[in-house]
């Protein structure tokens, strides 16, 4: 009897904790690093407006840094003509050798599809950028956008399901983030003079103000306490549910969405690009996604 207490007083402990990293609020959670007169916070806490207007657009990050999990919200993007505009959710870590995973929209004219910029820096170096067409509006409700990030893999997700995995390959030589704690940013500015056709169409002032609005963050990840974080975080214990084995890879059900995504959906992959290459692709470009 005193061992089935224990063990059930564990289980509500572990559902407690898992629980009260999972709930987030932008209030507690985030703060403003830019424009903060172009932001408003409200219902508890839950939701967040970040805009754009002529005089600035609006960033947040997390309070807190954080190693391997999941970081997820819904967003809902501009609405109408957002060409020139990119809004931006990602996590990265400081310093010139830093380590990023990002979630970038760039914004087009009404009637024409948003850009789901992906890519992923390790040490510094990125240039592994993959984009997507949305099978979506991204403009008419909000949708579930998730950074799953652990020792094996990193997996893009939109509404559950994965567009993107980058598998740790450090042996064979390749830099993959796992040292650098990250913190999750969301912003949104003008970037006319690259973000939509290349910088051939510029902003709209006239449109303005440009919304990207936000709920639900959810911030399941192990919180960085220093340097020894970064064996406890990547330890395979019951508390880390990201180390466990169905985490290391997709399932087969997995596989067939991310095939169907990147078949039907895909639009741009460095991993193809013959012509920037000139056939000696990066050396993960030979590897398998999954």
């Amino acid at each position: 009897m005193g061992n089935l207490k224990a063990l059930f007083i564990a289980l509500v402990s572990n559902i407690a904790l898992a629980n009260s990293v999972a709930r987030a609020n932008f209030y507690a959670d985030t703060f403003f690093n830019w424009g903060y007169q172009n932001t408003a916070i409200w219902g508890d806490g839950d939701n967040l407006a970040l805009i754009l207007n002529n005089v600035s657009g609006s960033g947040i990050q997390t309070r807190k840094q954080y190693l391997f999990g999941s970081i997820e919200m819904q967003i809902k993007l501009v609405e109408g003509n957002s060409a020139g505009t990119v809004t931006t959710y990602y996590l990265s870590s400081t310093g010139e050798k830093h380590d990023e995973i990002d979630f970038e929209f760039l914004g087009n004219l009404s009637g024409k599809p948003y850009m789901i910029h992906t890519n992923v820096y390790a040490q510094g170096v990125g240039n592994r950028e993959q984009q997507f067409y949305p099978w979506f509006d991204p403009t008419s409700d909000f949708h579930n956008y998730t950074i799953h990030w652990n020792p094996s893999q990193i997996v893009w997700f939109i509404d559950s399901i994965p567009i993107r995995v980058f598998k740790n390959h450090e042996n064979i030589g390749i830099p993959y983030p796992n040292q650098q704690a990250m913190q999750a940013y969301s912003s949104i500015w003008n970037a006319d003079n690259w973000a939509t056709q290349g910088g051939l169409v510029k902003i709209d002032w006239s449109n303005a103000p440009f919304i990207a609005r936000y709920r639900k963050l959810k911030l399941r990840a192990c919180e960085w306490k220093g340097q020894n974080s970064i064996y406890k975080c990547a330890s395979s214990t019951p508390n880390n549910w990201w180390t466990s084995s169905e985490y290391s890879q997709l399932s087969y059900a997995q596989m067939g969405q991310m095939e169907w995504v990147r078949n039907n959906y895909m639009v741009y992959d460095y991993c193809k690009d013959t012509k920037r290459f000139n056939g000696d692709f990066p050396p993960e470009c030979y590897q398998q996604p999954n």
